[in-house]
């Protein structure tokens, strides 16, 4: 699977962080989050995270693991 590219981060002044993929924005967090999210980042590989927090990480197995037999119900 290919690693996640094309992610920003804005930090505004009222503490709010938002997070766009492309040119559209991905996810906004606050307070607590946003502080949580700043330390993370810093911490890590960039793009990873701003995948994961804002949920666009999960590309590319999902069909097949939906036909797999324990998941079929």
């Amino acid at each position: 699977m290919p690693r996640p590219h094309g992610f920003t981060y804005e930090e505004r002044a009222d503490g709010t962080v938002v997070i766009t993929h492309g040119s559209r924005a991905a996810g906004t967090l606050r307070g607590g989050r946003a502080e949580q999210f700043l330390a993370e980042v810093t911490g890590g590989d960039p793009q990873l995270v701003m995948a994961r927090w804002t949920g666009n990480y999960k590309h590319g197995n999902e069909r097949t693991a939906r036909a797999h037999p324990r998941n079929r119900g």
